[in-house]
């Protein structure tokens, strides 16, 4: 007999001993790692009862922590990590409380606060989209910039002919795209940057086909910045598309927030750019072609807060539960994706029941409708406890914002649901000033003024058919 015949005649018995190693590896992996005993069950039974496939399935979506060498640079020594006594001069405008929330990111965040700070809110891609491309223009010595989704369209043009000009004048240009978010225009914007020989790197690159790259293809860079000479910088929930800019009318108008951002806050986005750029392509960016000296240009106390299925596991859900747990007065949240957790909604209603005004804006008619689904099957369980809960009328409103106290901002590219707080690598920013919060919650104001309030009895009402829909969407929201 050949030894072709003996390998066809024991190939069921190799592939099955692969597949119990396989099954035993998973189950001892998620019995390790799992935090929820449910998710650790249901893991460890798909990798017994669905062989080969199942160990596969939990390579993909199972593993959600990776490890990154975090850059240690030598541009924060100095800034104290301490908490700064005037946070908004507390003793004098009731915020005394908010040192609390400052506390606990100072101990989970690996940024400390810094003072001096000045952040401009720019409405849409009308008003962002302008601004970023003329700081682009003004470039002496650096640009960097990170986006989710960089679209191949008329938004995405502007951007490839102003990063090349750039390039053109001598300016060092460093330019990161996820693999994933690359791909929702065609052909992808990464063609024309490296038509254009504008320095560009795709985030965890992912393929079926490779094996060794199927364990990152849930984890996802849905960072959002722009920052130039090191001085300057653009951050929030915005990608580059054609969308943002409503004033073109485009086939799918999508609403957003930016925000324009000088003074020493500006090096913390420009460290979590370079711990990237180096996780991704090695390179390490140092000095003062990228970080110049900071300089003060207001009177926010800021600070950046990384988050990501790495070192920085959890930073903006702990921080989310912290302002829940300080709030005195009032919440406001303004989001695309509402998928709270148990812990996220008990503190939601924790903060109600104890007098806190709670509001919660979400758009009503959503871009993705099984996340929409999910979400309206859990809202009952924040209105029955006193919060509020409003539909902002189309075009769709991805823009993202929380408000403690009017006084403590948090703005940037997380979402609040499990794809943000455990898979994706999101950036934030949370702010110290009365007046910024104030006029922040004239923007939410704005937007409450055209809402639709949804009530318990109406979410309540809602017929059969439609919330065994939605409840079998919510099944899956930990993926959404």
């Amino acid at each position: 007999m050949s030894w072709l015949d003996q390998l066809a005649r024991f190939w069921p018995h190799i592939a099955a001993g692969f597949d119990l190693i396989a099954a035993l590896l998973v189950s001892a992996h998620a019995l390790l790692h799992k935090r929820d005993s449910r998710a650790a069950t249901l893991w460890i039974g798909l990798a017994w009862l669905l062989p080969a496939l199942g160990s596969l399935l939990y390579l993909a979506f199972g593993v959600n922590r990776i490890r990154r060498r975090a850059i240690t640079l030598a541009v924060h020594k100095t800034y104290s990590r301490d908490v700064p006594e005037n946070l908004g001069e507390p003793e004098h405008d009731g915020a005394e409380h908010l040192k609390h929330i400052a506390r606990v990111v100072s101990r989970v965040a690996t940024q400390p606060l810094t003072t001096g700070n000045k952040i401009e809110p720019l409405v849409n891609g009308d008003a962002a989209f302008p601004a970023m491309l003329a700081a682009i223009a003004a470039a002496k010595k650096s640009v960097t910039l990170v986006s989710y989704i960089f679209d191949n369209d008329a938004s995405g043009q502007k951007f490839i002919s102003a990063l090349a000009h750039a390039v053109q004048c001598g300016v060092a240009v460093r330019v990161l795209v996820d693999a994933a978010g690359a791909r929702y225009s065609f052909p992808p914007i990464t063609w024309k940057l490296q038509r254009a020989k504008i320095p560009f790197a795709k985030f965890l690159p992912t393929s079926i086909l490779t094996p060794w790259r199927v364990a990152t293809i849930n984890l996802r860079n849905h960072r959002k910045s722009l920052i130039v000479d090191g001085q300057i910088a653009f951050t929030g929930g915005m990608n580059i598309r054609h969308g943002n800019v409503l004033g073109d009318k485009p086939k799918s108008p999508v609403q957003d927030l930016h925000f324009r951002v000088e003074g020493p806050v500006v090096t913390e986005l420009q460290e979590a750019f370079a711990n990237d750029w180096a996780f991704t392509t090695e390179e390490i960016l140092d000095g003062d072609t990228w970080f110049p000296a900071a300089r003060e240009a207001g009177d926010i106390i800021a600070r950046v807060i990384p988050d990501g299925p790495d070192a920085d596991f959890e930073n903006l859900r702990l921080t989310l539960l912290a302002a829940l747990a300080e709030a005195q007065t009032s919440v406001k949240i303004l989001t695309p994706y509402f998928l709270p957790d148990n812990t996220l909604i008990n503190a939601l209603n924790l903060a109600s029941l104890r007098g806190v005004r709670v509001d919660i804006i979400l758009p009503a008619k959503n871009n993705l409708p099984p996340v929409h689904w999910a979400s309206r099957s859990m809202w009952w369980q924040v209105l029955q406890r006193g919060c509020h809960l409003w539909l902002t009328p189309p075009p769709f409103d991805h823009s993202k914002l929380m408000i403690v106290d009017g006084h403590w901002v948090l703005l940037g590219s997380a979402n609040w649901d499990a794809r943000s707080l455990r898979l994706n690598f999101e950036l934030n920013v949370e702010c110290y000033s009365r007046e910024f919060a104030q006029e922040m919650e004239k923007f939410i104001a704005q937007k409450i003024s055209t809402a639709h309030e949804v009530t318990k009895a109406e979410a309540d009402a809602r017929n059969i058919p439609g919330k065994l829909r939605d409840a079998i969407a919510r099944l899956f929201s930990p993926y959404l």
